[in-house]
């Protein structure tokens, strides 16, 4: 439903007759010369909702309805109209009609079995600390497969004893979505690669700068997207507290609500920014449910987790959201960079504006990233993909600059749902873009902050440094080399 289609009210009817602009408060409705001689009769209530926008819920605009009215009499006119506001009504909730909640038997015994925690006097004795799964030393290929081949943690004493820097969680949440399958996300990007070892770009290797764990999965009911949000905010609360980075590996998108909840209720309501990569904007209002994959952005604003000066729109394309969802993002002061920016500006321009204002805010920083802002070549794999999105040359480069030359507080990835990938790219793509994170959180700690950090190894060959000339000065001067050719077969 449009936003505006409670916004106008009274409807000022003089000069209908006539076919003259008719006014809805501060929209104007013209009313066609031809049209307006059948609708002149029709009573005040009808051709007050006619002329209102509650009509945005049939047609986008009154000139498209009106035409629908070419060839109707006056009477089947009103009979459309009543069609129109007898279903208005039946949309709203009718007390005694319709389920207002869905119940729960609290009475069950079980009632919170799914997120019920085993008491440490159930477990092994065992001091706190990150404990590794396979009993092998050279790990590649052998024992029980984690993120990035992190060691495991399983509760916050251990992040603590570990000197935990990331902590990295599944929350195999898809009830949040209409499309089911990103619950087993985490699972496969566990089993893929991508996520450890150097990164070329910088030299850098996350796993030699950080504590990295693989914090297991978050508990979730998979019947309730809601009851699920307050357990997966007090887990990401829960580490934050011990100074550990969340890493949360969704998922549905609906968890950023939940997530960056999570991180206000430690750092703060509105004391850092983020920055949400996404096809959709994902600022959805409305409907019949408190929080689905595409409101999490209009519910942390609305609760005021973070301001909306402060968040970040970045690969916005498609067919949503129409112009009430840049009026609403404008009126909250959200920046956005769409994908027309990028075809018009191209996207080095648009890249270091998006970087520029993440770092002019001040504040530390999220990163909310939905895999669909990938073009669907690279991101087969998740339930609303859209063509012309971000390749991943572009988007790996963003999301090392934000994590490094920003104060990182949290990293989420979601929406890869696997069984939609006929083949491990997803997963493989996903899990590089973390690494990306992971490698700017690094980067950051060894203080290689300046904008668009690359090694000069990897990047100039090394001649331009001292070390980089002795290092790769041709043993025999080039004018010396004979070039012999080829025998011919």
């Amino acid at each position: 439903m449009s936003r505006r289609g409670a916004a106008f009210g009274v409807v000022l009817l003089a000069g209908i007759a006539g076919g003259a602009m008719v006014m809805a408060e501060d929209k104007k409705v013209e009313v066609p010369a031809w049209l307006a001689p059948k609708i002149a009769g029709l009573p005040a209530a009808k051709r007050e909702f006619l002329l209102s926008d509650k009509i945005t819920n049939f047609a986008a605009r009154h000139d498209l309805l009106f035409k629908r009215f070419l060839d109707k009499s006056p009477a089947e006119i009103e009979a459309y109209v009543d069609g129109m506001m007898q279903m208005t009504e039946d949309f709203k909730f009718k007390a005694g009609r319709d389920m207002g909640m869905i119940p729960l038997d609290t009475g069950d015994e079980r009632f919170n079995a799914w997120k019920t925690k085993r008491p440490q006097s159930m477990n092994p004795k065992r001091e706190p600390g990150p404990i590794y799964l396979d009993r092998y030393i050279g790990r590649w290929e052998t024992g029980i497969k984690t993120f990035a081949n992190a060691p495991v943690a399983i509760t916050p004493e251990d992040l603590v004893a570990g000197k935990v820097d990331v902590a990295i969680v599944g929350a195999p949440l898809d009830m949040g979505s209409g499309y089911r399958g990103a619950k087993a996300g985490p699972a496969a990007m566990r089993a893929t690669y991508g996520a450890g070892g150097i990164d070329m770009y910088t030299m850098v290797d996350p796993s030699d700068e950080l504590n990295i764990v693989d914090y297991g999965d978050i508990a979730v009911d998979n019947m309730s997207t809601e009851r699920t949000m307050g357990h997966v905010r007090e887990e990401v609360a829960a580490i934050a507290r011990t100074g550990a980075i969340p890493f949360i590996v969704g998922g549905d998108h609906s968890l950023e609500y939940s997530d960056v909840a999570g991180l206000a209720d430690v750092h703060g309501k509105g004391s850092f920014g983020v920055v949400h990569f996404d096809s959709h904007y994902d600022a959805g209002k409305g409907g019949e449910h408190f929080i689905t994959h595409g409101q999490p952005v209009y519910r942390t604003v609305k609760e005021g987790h973070v301001l909306g000066k402060n968040y970040i729109q970045v690969g916005l394309r498609g067919p949503w959201p129409g112009p009430e969802g840049f009026e609403w993002m404008r009126d909250n002061g959200v920046r956005y960079h769409a994908m027309p920016e990028v075809e018009k500006s191209g996207w080095n321009v648009v890249m270091e504006r998006a970087v520029k204002e993440a770092k002019e805010t001040g504040k530390k920083m999220y990163v909310s990233f939905d895999v669909d802002v990938l073009d669907p070549a690279f991101v087969t794999g998740t339930g609303t993909p859209v063509p012309g999105g971000l390749t991943m040359r572009e988007a790996i480069p963003i999301v090392r600059r934000l994590c490094a030359e920003t104060d990182i507080i949290g990293f989420e990835i979601v929406e890869v749902a696997p069984q939609l990938d006929v083949s491990y790219r997803t997963p493989l793509n996903a899990n590089f873009i973390m690494h990306a994170c992971l490698t700017g959180i690094a980067m950051r700690k060894k203080g290689l902050t300046q904008a668009h950090y690359l090694s000069d190894v990897t990047t100039e060959h090394g001649a331009d440094t001292p070390a980089g000339r002795k290092r790769y000065k041709p043993e025999v001067p080039v004018k010396d080399v004979t070039v012999s050719k080829p025998k011919p077969n």
